[in-house]
């Protein structure tokens, strides 16, 4: 439980430390984790290496022994060291009977058993009290002796090898802290000179005002992620930079169409509460409700802008034949008898969107061209592969090319006069384009055949 308590706790202060906080933990506990392991391992390959050491120095010892064993059987001389709880020897017969020893195992029992038959020699590690409290290691060995197989058994003291495995274990435990320790510090050093360029950034960012948009952050001279980031951020603050400026020329231009129309009919309104027995004109009923008209498209056009502008997506739709909304426009353009509409080369063409903002966006298309054609419309539909193109042209004086662009923007009119007089506000071409960009198409202006304007439009074919 306490275990488990710990972990949630680092948990907990990981998520809510510093990034160089997390990165130098992080980093020294992995160093801990490698450092531990690798100590480890050097602890049992020194202890390995020391134990192999001692079994070469038994193997040496009874090779040593062989001969007289050989010849002499139990009358072997079996000497240990000078100190009695370093070494010890044994001689046993087939049976394990105590044939030799060293002084200080006189008496005892067998250590270990005989060696049996198929089995030449067997090494390991135990504890023999009669000489020591410590482990030894021992080596038993077939030999043959004048009266028949004999076993040699010959142990080495493990004290040593102990005792150089706790130095070594007692170096790497002072060892790895101080290591892990400087590391530490190495990690945070460098964490901080390199996240110092990033602080300075946010630093930089958070000082900034609504009206320092057009201040930068400072872009590191290394191309590393740092300086990225600088540019990054400085290339979002250009497009910030330009959309806010672009909201405030919408909210300028916005306030300027609607002062027009809202000044007529207050004039219009102060008159008439100024005159009230006056006979009020026919006309001025008239120019109230054009006014009135054409505030309330203004304001519907600026909904639909802002609602767009809300929407990253395309919107969902069904099958839509542009030729039947090409058709119901002509329909709708020559009753109004304006201008000629020709419609002959209209022809099946199905695309997948929303019917009404599609049909809007012709309307505003058909609009403007009989706003500047000089006697006919030209209305075009196709399917051209996978796309489909609707086309609407009229014979006027068409757009010069260095402004084909910009009639797409919001609030441009190429002719101030005459578009306020017949009540343009300059956002009909630009719902076009809001429109066919979501439907995942573009918008293009070209010049006719003619010599006019040639609205060409082009949607993902059903």
């Amino acid at each position: 439980m306490s275990h488990a308590l710990r972990r949630l706790g680092l948990r907990l202060s990981l998520r809510q430390g510093t990034v160089r906080w997390r990165l130098t933990v992080l980093g020294a506990g992995a160093m801990t984790v490698m450092l531990a392991a690798a100590a480890i391992a050097l602890v049992g390959i020194q202890r390995d290496t020391l134990i192999k050491g001692i079994d070469e120095s038994l193997r040496q010892r009874v090779e040593n022994l062989q001969t007289d064993v050989a010849a002499k059987g139990a009358g072997t001389a079996l000497l240990g060291s000078d100190d009695s709880e370093d070494t010890f020897l044994q001689l046993l017969d087939g049976s394990g009977r105590v044939l030799g020893s060293s002084p200080n195992l006189a008496g005892e029992a067998a250590v270990v058993p005989p060696v049996r038959s198929r089995t030449a020699e067997v090494v390991g590690s135990q504890s023999v009290p009669a000489v020591s409290p410590s482990s030894f290691r021992v080596l038993s060995r077939r030999l043959p002796g004048p009266a028949g197989v004999l076993t040699l058994v010959v142990g080495k003291n493990l004290d040593d090898v102990q005792e150089s495995a706790r130095v070594l274990t007692r170096t790497l435990a002072v060892l790895i802290p101080v290591l892990v320790g400087v590391l530490a510090l190495l990690v945070w050093w460098v964490t901080g000179r390199t996240l110092r360029s990033v602080e300075e950034i946010r630093v930089e960012v958070e000082g900034m005002k609504g009206h320092d948009l057009g201040r930068r952050v400072s872009v590191p001279p290394a191309d590393d992620e740092v300086s990225r980031l600088a540019r990054t951020m400085n290339a979002m603050l250009d497009r910030l930079e330009r959309a806010t400026q672009q909201q405030r020329q919408f909210a300028s231009d916005a306030s300027h169409e609607l002062r027009g129309p809202l000044t007529r009919l207050r004039s219009e309104l102060e008159l008439a509460i100024a005159e009230p027995d006056a006979e009020p004109a026919g006309w001025r009923y008239q120019q109230l409700l054009t006014d009135a008209v054409q505030l309330q498209s203004l304001v519907e056009d600026l909904l639909f802008l802002a609602r767009s502008d809300g929407q990253a997506t395309s919107p969902g739709g069904t099958a839509v034949d542009l030729d039947d909304l090409v058709l119901a426009e002509a329909k709708r353009l020559r009753a109004d008898g304006r201008v000629s509409v020709d419609t002959s080369a209209v022809g099946p063409a199905r695309v997948c969107g929303d019917s009404r903002h599609l049909a809007r966006a012709l309307t505003n298309l058909t609009t403007n061209a009989v706003r500047h054609a000089r006697t006919t419309v030209y209305l075009e539909s196709r399917e051209a592969g996978s796309q489909c193109q609707l086309v609407v042209a009229d014979d006027g004086p068409g757009v010069p090319v260095p402004d084909r662009q910009a009639v797409f923007e919001r609030f441009v009119r190429l002719d101030e006069a005459r578009s306020r007089d017949e009540g343009g506000s300059g956002l009909g071409l630009a719902i076009v384009k809001e429109i066919v960009t979501r439907h995942g198409g573009t918008v293009d202006l070209g010049e006719s055949a003619t010599g006019g304007a040639r609205f060409t439009i082009t949607l993902p074919r059903d």
